[in-house]
């Protein structure tokens, strides 16, 4: 891979070699497991389960159990504290990535190492690859808005940061995108800046001073991009001033972002002009990046899943730019790389890549036989849970939750996310993300577990407490077509509680949901107030009653604890029945 970043950036060569690879899917993941195995013989964690150096799928999957991130999270610690042997891989591991947040606002710790960052570059240049063919770019630049977290050390002094910031800072990421003619349009100084929103305004002035040279706006969420143009109606003249007049905005207040910017911005009457003409010439903000930046060739970002709301306000940003959705990994690595790029992002599809990792699918259909949405998903039925199969083994058409074998440490991990295969290229599966299996909240980088909303459920219902009331049963909904999107919380109260009382509960939940990634979207209002919604008494009977009606039995009846756009009757039994509606002040 080394001597692959030397050569020069060829697409053609690159869809060869992928093409290659996905002919002999089987026989790729057979090498890889190999591969992984020896690297990682060493280490203690495979030690234990007594491979004996045997690097046949069959033996590693006999011997390894399937793991999540709390089976894993013991050793994580241990390697993040220093330890000076190899505990799950034979090279040490030096760097840490964090997720945004789980449970509690705890940070998920996750190995991360060179090799991880050289699978990213490989999915990056591949996909890039496939869009260059569609969408061609010539010596361009991209406005990307990227933000990389401040790095901080570990007890065991190794290097933490979200798995971003891990990319971004590599010199691996800064090549690629430079070869792939796409660099980032903006210093350093503004993509690690410690103020999220002076980071904002600098990406949109540095856009605007490169507009004839962006060829591609990109983030990592198509939310992001959706974020960053509604607050550009806000600051627009602001931006155009700057541009005329050659002085960054008092608005900028970290030097270091100051003396990067200082060294760009210089006068620029007509191109000031220029801007603020197109933007008094737009109709309520329709076509705002088609006029800003004529040479745009795509908007590229996570588009699926979650983000799917946001494509109707993106499409109006963007006219007749296309939208392409990005890749499909975690902050445990890279999974798929989409090769399809002309397809709409609601059907976006993403190829796997069988050299990065090893991958294996237990199949979801059996867990929830006839199930007709995924909240059954969450809660899998006592039945002994179907073996994975492999890579090539998955059939069309059906649902699975993934496995990973990745290059810095993980062996067997679940990653907690449920696919659909959809076809194949060549003999790799063309996967469709579907839902998280365990995650109940998330509108943008938030991520609150069915145990958060519990938590903070709890916390409020104290408040009754004092009036003797308490709350008889409560769900929960994402509403992504608020702008921005926010939680709407459904209580059934034992009795009539006052409104002031209410409001408190209201703010409670919007403040105890210490999720890092939940708390930092609501402060930036990218996420936005909580809604308190109280229910006629006897509606989760009405709920048990519909379930009943489908053939449910009472004793397997759970209370749906977050319900999705699926479920649109329970959805109408909930909004039928609210008496009550309060609006979360909590972050003012």
């Amino acid at each position: 891979m080394l001597e692959k970043m030397e050569k020069r950036f060829d697409p053609e060569e690159v869809i060869e070699e992928f093409e290659a690879l996905t002919k002999d899917a089987k026989r790729v993941q057979i090498e890889t497991l190999k591969k992984i195995l020896k690297e990682n013989g060493e280490a203690e964690y495979l030690k234990k389960w007594g491979l004996d150096g045997k690097t046949d799928p069959e033996s590693y999957s006999s011997c390894v159990p399937l793991v999540t991130h709390k089976d894993l999270e013991p050793l994580i610690q241990q390697i993040a504290n220093g330890a000076p042997h190899p505990i799950l891989t034979g090279k040490p591991i030096t760097t840490i990535s964090l997720s945004s947040g789980t449970t509690q606002g705890k940070r998920k710790f996750v190995p991360f190492n060179d090799e991880l960052t050289e699978t990213t570059m490989q999915i990056y240049r591949t996909s890039f690859a496939f869009r260059n063919r569609e969408y061609p770019i010539v010596n361009g630049k991209a406005l990307s808005f990227i933000y990389g977290s401040k790095p901080f050390k570990t007890n065991g002094g190794l290097l933490a940061g979200t798995a971003t910031s891990n990319v971004y800072r590599s010199e691996q990421f800064k090549k690629t995108m430079k070869e792939m003619q796409t660099p980032c349009c903006s210093p350093d100084e503004v993509i690690f800046g410690p103020d999220f929103h002076q980071s904002l305004y600098c990406h949109l002035l540095c856009g605007l001073i490169f507009r004839d040279e962006i060829q591609v706006i990109s983030s990592t969420f198509a939310h992001s991009i959706v974020h960053s143009f509604r607050s550009f109606e806000l600051v627009w003249e602001e931006l155009c001033s700057d541009i005329k007049t050659g002085t960054l905005s008092p608005r900028i207040t970290v030097p270091t972002i100051r003396n990067a910017m200082a060294k760009m911005l210089k006068p620029n009457p007509e191109l000031a002009n220029k801007i603020h003409e197109k933007c008094l010439s737009l109709s309520n903000w329709c076509r705002l990046i088609e006029e800003l930046f004529p040479n745009v060739k795509y908007i590229y970002g996570i588009m699926t899943g979650s983000m799917e709301p946001y494509l109707k306000k993106l499409r109006h940003y963007s006219g007749e730019i296309p939208l392409l959705s990005a890749d499909y990994g975690s902050s445990e690595g890279w999974i798929g790389a989409n090769v399809n790029p002309t397809r709409p992002p609601e059907m976006a599809t993403f190829a796997v890549l069988p050299n990065i990792g090893y991958f294996e699918f237990i199949p979801l259909r059996e867990i929830g036989a006839d199930s007709q949405d995924n909240n059954e998903l969450e809660s899998p039925s006592v039945r002994v849970e179907p073996r994975p199969v492999g890579l090539t083994d998955v059939r069309v058409g059906e649902e699975y939750e993934v496995v990973v074998t990745n290059v810095a440490g993980l062996y067997r991990y679940r990653l907690g996310d449920v696919v659909k295969v959809v076809g194949f290229h060549n003999s790799t599966p063309e996967l469709q993300f579907v839902c998280r299996r365990n995650l109940m909240l998330t509108i943008n980088i938030d991520k609150n577990t069915e145990k958060d909303l519990q938590l903070s459920v709890e916390a409020a219902a104290k408040l009754l407490a004092a009036e003797k009331l308490e709350v008889v049963d409560f769900t929960s909904q994402v509403d992504l077509y608020s702008d921005p999107g926010h939680y709407v919380i459904f209580w059934e109260v034992s009795g009539e509680a006052s409104d002031e009382v209410l409001k408190e509960c209201c703010n409670c939940l919007d403040s105890t949901f210490v999720d890092a990634g939940y708390v930092s979207s609501r402060k930036v209002q990218a996420i936005g107030p909580l809604e308190l919604k109280i229910l006629k008494r006897g509606t989760f009977q009405k709920i048990l009653d519909h379930y009943v009606g489908l053939g449910s039995t009472l004793n397997q009846f759970k209370t749906p604890r977050c319900v999705g756009p699926v479920n649109q009757m329970v959805l109408q039994i909930l909004c039928d029945n609210v008496v009550k509606s309060f609006i979360s002040s909590a972050f003012g």
